[in-house]
């Protein structure tokens, strides 16, 4: 269980390919402080650390994560949001997030408000998932609150800080971003039926 709030940016010192899995070397200023078998959010994506050397960490992601998330576009020098999991105890400041993708989507806009930005995201499936105006989503794992919202699309607003702490200061239009919907949204979605 995660919380949306990145803990720091890490950068993909290589990808390799096993069969059709990828593993992916990760530096960041926290890998030398994680254990093997720990969870850790990477851009929203909840992967497993197989291995730690000095300021770098490890992890696979199998077809099936591969096929739902960004991470088949990763490629040596991108930035991703690390935020390691909530411990018992702990303020939540963002909201309850597991870490598990729920799609991908498309940024489609990015307007300078002068001193914020505003991101417009589109995703497919919009039967199965659901935004609220004033609701939580999980961009690239970082917890945002959704400023307008329609059917297959929805527009956060960004302040500097989170521009300048996150790798959402990389996106442009037409870039792919991990979403993970509202958890309590998606309970209410399955006890309407």
């Amino acid at each position: 269980m995660f919380t949306g709030i990145i803990e720091c940016l890490g950068k993909i010192e290589s990808v390799s390919k096993d069969g059709t899995n990828k593993t992916f070397k990760i530096k960041s200023n926290i890998s030398h402080e994680l254990k093997i078998d720990q969870s850790l959010a990477h851009d929203g994506v909840c992967l497993t650390i197989t291995k730690i050397e000095n300021d770098c960490h490890w992890v696979t992601a199998i077809d099936e994560t591969l096929s739902k998330t960004t991470l088949n576009t990763w490629v040596q020098g991108d930035e991703i949001n690390l935020e390691r999991c909530l411990k018992l105890g702990d303020r939540l400041d963002g909201h309850w997030v597991q870490g598990h993708v729920d799609t991908t989507g498309i940024c489609k806009k990015i307007t300078d408000e002068n001193g914020s930005w505003k991101y417009e995201i589109e995703f497919q499936n919009f039967e199965n998932f659901r935004t609220v105006a004033k609701g939580s989503i999980t961009l690239n794992g970082t917890s945002l609150t959704v400023v307008d919202s329609e059917a297959g699309k929805f527009l956060v607003a960004i302040i500097p800080y989170t521009f300048e702490h996150t790798s959402i200061k990389h996106l442009k239009a037409g870039s792919l971003v991990n979403l993970e919907f509202d958890i309590i949204g998606k309970w209410v979605k399955e006890w309407m039926k």
